[in-house]
Parts: C-alpha cells; structure tokens; sequence
C-alpha cells in the first residue's frame, strides 16, 4: 500500500469510529434520543391555537390536553374556584399565572409543527386527545413546560410513562425558583 492509501483507509477508519460513537451516545440520551427521527415516522399536526398553559388546538380541528400536567387555570371555571380555595390565592393571582405559563406554551409550540406520543389511554372525558407532544426538532413540550417552572406534575392513572421523569424536573424548577415558583413571590 501506498502512504497516500494508508492515510486515506486510516482517515476513513477514524470517520467511521467517531460516527459510530455519536451514533451510540445519541441513541442512549433519556427520553429524547430518539425524537428527531421519531417526527419522521409519526404524522405531524400544526398548532393552531394555544387554549391555555397544557391544551392545545391542532390543524385537524382535535384538541389536545398535554399529559402529566396541569398548568394554572387561565378561563373562569370550577376547576379555578376549587384551585383558589385549595392553594388561598384569589382567583385574579391564579389567571394572571395562567397567563404566563399559555404565553410560555404559545412561545413553544404555537404556529409549528408538533407529533403526538399516546399513553394509555388516548382520550379524556371531554373528548380530547391525551397526549405528550413533541416539535419536530424533538423538543418534549410536556416536560419543557415541566423544566422551565410553568406547571405542576398532574398523574392520572393509567397515563404514567413519563410520571417519574416529570417529578423530577418539576423538583428542579422548584428549587431553581424557575418561571411560576419565581413569580408567585411577585405576585
């Protein structure tokens, strides 16, 4: 063999060791190894709405209320009274957090592209779809919105796959005073 041929083969040996490390490492990331070319493999729907902080409306007219969480009511409903009462805020406190916390979710995911994951059980009792939602980069929106303090873990049974995960991040916006847990001492 040549110098300039063993130079070449030993080049193309290093390329393919380091490609198949990155391979290797990406495929053992936590949760969102995969989410890329997940997006490739599931059908895409475009968010056309943000209800509030954890449903949102897609292009096919399907609402979808994001599992594992549950974000600070923005629109007057039972559900605000029973969480004024349960955590003493007035109700004005409770929808100004609601607020923020659709206007974080607006930032992620309104006008783009996003692919379902399905737990379980697919729908809830008023018909929209539960599910973890993912942008086409691989952005797990569920657990972003986690991650960045702008809601609380919500688990209902059977729907729990990411339960423990969603804790955790939940644990760590809390201690990092990260979005609500910051702006509740505002407020």
């Amino acid at each position: 063999m040549t110098n300039r041929r063993k130079k070449l083969t030993y080049i193309q040996l290093i390329i393919f060791t380091i490609a198949a490390v990155v391979y290797f490492w990406m495929k053992h990331l936590p949760i969102l190894s995969n989410n890329v070319n997940m997006a490739a493999k599931h059908e895409l729907f475009y968010v056309t709405r943000v209800v509030d902080g954890d449903t949102l409306k897609l292009s096919n007219g399907e609402k979808v209320r994001l599992i594992g969480i549950d974000t600070p009511e923005l629109h007057y409903s039972n559900k605000l009274i029973r969480d004024a009462r349960r955590s003493h805020r007035d109700i004005k406190t409770i929808q100004e957090l609601g607020r923020r916390a659709a206007a974080f979710t607006e930032g992620l995911c309104y006008n783009k592209n996003v692919w379902l994951e399905f737990d379980v059980e697919k729908k809830d009792k008023y018909g929209r779809w539960l599910g973890y939602v993912y942008l086409e980069d691989g952005t797990f929106i569920n657990a972003k919105i986690l991650e960045e303090g702008y809601g609380q873990v919500m688990t209902i049974p059977p729907n729990v796959k990411y339960a423990d995960y969603f804790v955790k991040l939940v644990k760590e916006a809390r201690s990092n005073n990260k979005g609500l847990w910051a702006a509740t001492d505002n407020l």
